[in-house]
């Protein structure tokens, strides 16, 4: 039996739970009114080819970001060549650039009429033409340069872990570096590899910007188009059901492969293993260079020399309100999110039986669902509640009876909390594990109790865990295109929508100034990782 304070926890809990569920029952009650017409059409028209395009990503993504993820994490965490040591934390930055930002940048720089082709025909003739960059092969190279960071993040970290006993031992029998790799190294790392992988492939499957850019039909660019052009919800639910099918297919296969693992107990390595030279130093160097040049640093330069050329002249009225609307989504959202996050971190710590960890569990799960997932989901509920409460219960009063949740500001930034309570719960939970229970007993034999003991002992700890939080929810909610685009109140666009609107009529320079504005802003929190990666190590 729970003691009785640990059971005050119980109705928030669940009642956060039972929120961030609302998008899968939504999806799952979808089903029982289904439009034959607009799914024979897709069923006839676009569904083989939207299966094929989905499965071509993952499959493409999915070995691009592992050979690319794994390659870089091997070298620079165990090799020492020129440059090793800014190129450790440089190829973190591409985390800073979303996906849909660094796909108009490549179209815009490679396509026939880009920069590029027409320099090199005029060096070199007509005749000169690079393959297409709007093509298949074209948007899995985007997404890898995007996602791979996933993978080099977390296998960096776990071959740093292994540290240097079992590498030398492997040696002593005999094996080479190469044989040790595979044999040793590449095993014990494939939980954490794994990991990467299942996050490259559910982003992969959530994106719509990218594919959108590059004008490659998807789930989610389905999604959109059915409710926008068939006018159609409940079609749109229904894709999107299938979209968070394939998700947690992902998921449940991530969790198969990653098998039963132990961790090591050796000490983390801190110097390289493997000291390379002559040719085969610079062939890392010039591998990983290559890499950060193709996914920031080009990207980035590109987006200067636009500003520099149009940019400037959009700056007005206009791009302010931009600028104003973003901050304020992400700063509602930041301080809604953090504040649930904290009440489900405090739960945990105050109540920890089973099921306030299954609570706390269920709530994490909305991260794992993609933006225009949530978005139909929440709209189609909130229709619901307009439609059978709202409305009635407003012409009762006397009032329009006009609906009030769907298409509101409060629709949008329920879905923000949805989407991102575990992106703020992370480094929550990592800071309140961090101050011992005896700080708030001590306060207790002194008095100090309740709200009291919150705000003179835990607030004041939790402030960097906090901050952190928010920095990262803040980011994640400026970046996130698909709910921002599909919910937005009337005149609510933000600087996302302005590079959906610009990308979408083929105005690359116009849409430079509000992707340079996110690029910029992102790197605060990449900033930070990488700084707390470096303490780690």
């Amino acid at each position: 039996m729970p003691h009785p304070a640990q059971r005050r926890w119980y109705p928030l809990v669940f009642s956060i739970a039972a929120l961030v569920l609302l998008p899968l029952s939504v999806l799952l009650l979808s089903w029982q009114s289904i439009d034959q017409q607009i799914w024979a059409h897709l069923w006839a028209t676009q569904m083989p080819r939207l299966l094929g395009n989905t499965l071509q990503l993952l499959v493409g993504v999915g070995i691009g970001v592992t050979l690319l993820g794994v390659s870089l994490a091997w070298l620079t965490s165990l090799c020492e060549f020129p440059g090793r040591r800014w190129l450790d934390w440089a190829l973190m930055l591409p985390f800073a650039i979303p996906a849909y930002v660094l796909a108009f940048v490549f179209v815009g720089l490679l396509d026939f009429a880009g920069p590029l082709q027409t320099q090199l025909r005029e060096w070199f003739g007509n005749g000169v033409r690079l393959p297409r960059v709007r093509s298949t092969g074209g948007v899995i190279i985007v997404l890898v340069l995007v996602f791979y960071p996933y993978v080099y993040l977390l296998a960096r970290t776990a071959f740093l872990a292994q540290g240097k006993g079992l590498m030398e031992a492997a040696r002593v029998l005999g094996q080479s570096p190469w044989q040790a790799f595979w044999r040793v190294a590449l095993p014990m790392a494939r939980p954490a590899i794994g990991a990467g992988v299942a996050l490259a492939l559910m982003e992969t499957l959530a994106d719509f910007g990218a594919v959108s850019v590059f004008n490659f039909d998807t789930f989610t660019t389905a999604i959109y188009k059915t409710w926008y052009g068939f006018f159609s919800l409940s079609s749109a639910t229904q894709l999107a059901s299938l979209l968070l099918l394939a998700v947690m297919v992902v998921l449940y296969g991530e969790r198969r492969a990653r098998g039963a693992s132990r961790p090591s107990n050796e000490r983390p390595r801190v110097k390289a293993l493997y000291h390379l030279r002559g040719v085969k130093a610079w062939a890392a160097s010039g591998w990983c260079a290559l890499v950060f040049a193709c996914a920031f640093l080009v990207p980035v330069l590109q987006l200067m020399a636009w500003c520099w050329q149009r940019g400037r002249i959009d700056l007005d009225e206009r791009y302010i309100g931009l600028i104003l609307h973003t901050l304020y989504l992400g700063g509602m959202a930041a301080l809604i999110t953090v504040s649930v996050a904290l009440i489900l971190a405090f739960a945990a710590r105050m109540a920890p039986t089973r099921a306030i960890r299954s609570g706390v569990s269920l709530a994490n799960l909305g991260y794992a669902l993609p933006g225009s997932v949530l978005a139909v989901s929440i709209m189609l509920a909130f229709s619901y509640l307009d439609r059978e409460l709202i409305i009635p219960l407003s012409s009762w009063l006397g009032g329009a009876g006009k609906p009030l949740l769907l298409g509101s500001l409060v629709a949008l930034l329920v879905a923000y909390l949805v989407r991102f309570i575990a992106v703020a719960y992370g480094p929550l939970e990592s800071s309140l594990a961090r101050i011992r229970p005896s700080l708030a007993e001590a306060s207790r034999s002194l008095g100090v109790g309740g709200l009291r003991l919150f705000t003179r002992v835990y607030l004041p700890l939790l402030v960097p865990g906090t901050l952190s939080a928010a920095l990262l929810v803040f980011v994640d909610v400026l970046k996130e295109m698909p709910a921002t685009l599909l919910m937005r109140p009337f005149g609510w666009d933000t600087l996302a929508v302005r590079i959906f609107e610009m990308t979408s009529e083929g105005e690359w320079a116009k849409a430079a100034l509000p992707a340079l504005t996110l690029v910029l802003v992102g790197l605060l929190p990449v900033v930070g990782l990488i700084r707390r990666s470096a303490r780690a190590c």
